[in-house]
């Protein structure tokens, strides 16, 4: 073991745990603080870095920590200026993510996951199957490599990345505790200064996690539902047999009572054709989601290798739209960006050593000569 990785790593340490640090060396508690801005308002990746501490406190930090980003493998940016990065792990995986770009607005798509716990038929990440989670400092680096790729950090305030979405390769609730640390420094003033409705958390519907969730934070909150039915939905999103429609609809529920403010959850419903795009099955979905104050996100398939599914006709997108706009239903339709690069949603696979094989049912095979076998069915 490296003397680098037997320091740790403070890029992660949420607030509270920054604080246990300096008691835990024998420091006052203040001078997390202090730290906490250096690293993440100014942007620091020493410790020589911080003026306003002393020389010898520098010296001591070094010794046992460390302030260090993952690596950039790939920067893609699209033709309409989406930015995508191929992010190096430790254990020789990577993880993508993607800056959406517009305006005044910068939205930043995080992964939670080295590949994904889960395995969605319509997503491409989780056909590359399951390493391991993301550490805290995982997570935020991908902040830091975001806001710099804007230029030098701006302590005066001014935010080059305004949101943060858990959108990205992963299934956040099953990495509770690093995402959970993750979102308290994107929110936290001393750190990154984000509106809890500017950084939204997206699952599949892990029950559990949601009710979870509800006792340590109020991030905003959105859900891939994708079909409106538990038939449909079991074929679609396999974590709906344990924790079906019902259920999800009732955790969401709670969620939301116990925000201090008024907001709506966001529900993203994949568009596939002849899968879950028929108007009928809109009628479906409005009267599924009158037992939910929501905001409806329609995102038309994006194909990736090795799917046999197909992106919706504009006519059927459209036609699915308005059955549910006039019936009251709040609904956008998500306009594909970055997809020249792979960046678009369902597309991020990174590189994954899978450690689950799944990816050997979905990805071909070669054969000796070199000529392409279908994956076992």
């Amino acid at each position: 073991m490296t003397e680098s990785t037997r320091k740790i790593n403070l890029l992660g340490y949420s607030p509270k745990k920054l604080e246990e640090f300096f008691v835990s060396i024998g420091e006052k508690p203040f001078r997390s603080t202090q730290v906490l801005k250096w690293i993440h308002q100014f942007g620091a990746s020493s410790f020589d870095e911080m003026t306003n501490i002393s020389k010898s406190l520098r010296q001591k930090l070094s010794e046992v920590s460390e302030i260090r980003e993952p690596d950039i493998l790939v920067q893609n940016i699209s033709k309409d200026g989406t930015r995508k990065w191929v992010i190096q792990l430790d254990g020789g995986s990577a993880v993508e993510m993607v800056l959406i770009p517009e305006n005044t607005r910068a939205t930043l798509c995080i992964s939670s996951q080295i590949g994904c716990s889960l395995d969605c038929s319509f997503c491409s990440t989780g056909k590359q199957g399951f390493n391991r989670n993301l550490s805290a400092a995982e997570i935020i680096g991908q902040v830091r490599v975001a806001i710099r790729s804007f230029g030098p950090f701006d302590p005066s305030g001014v935010r080059r990345v305004t949101n943060v979405v858990f959108m990205g390769m992963g299934e956040p609730l099953m990495n509770f505790d690093n995402v959970v640390d993750g979102i308290h420094l994107m929110m936290d003033d001393n750190a990154y200064g984000l509106s809890k409705r500017r950084v939204t958390l997206s699952t599949a519907g892990v029950v559990p996690q949601i009710d979870k969730l509800s006792q340590v934070t109020d991030v905003s909150l959105a859900i891939s539902l994708h079909a409106p039915t538990d038939e449909l939905r079991d074929q679609l999103v396999p974590v709906n047999k344990r924790y079906p429609i019902a259920e999800l609809v009732d955790a969401c529920n709670r969620y939301m009572d116990n925000l201090k403010d008024k907001r709506v959850i966001t529900v993203e419903y994949t568009l596939i054709a002849g899968v879950n795009d028929h108007p009928s099955q809109a009628k479906q979905l409005v009267k599924l989601l009158k037992r939910l104050p929501c905001k409806l996100n329609l995102i038309p398939f994006n194909p990736f290798p090795n799917s046999d599914y197909r992106r919706p006709s504009e006519d059927a997108i459209q036609a699915f739209k308005t059955v549910l706009v006039k019936a009251g239903v709040i609904t956008t339709v998500r306009r594909t960006r970055g997809d020249d690069v792979d960046a678009a949603c369902g597309q991020l696979v990174g590189q994954v050593m899978d450690r689950t094989r799944r990816s050997a049912k979905y990805i071909p095979l070669k054969d000796a000569s070199g000529v392409q076998q279908e994956p076992p069915r």
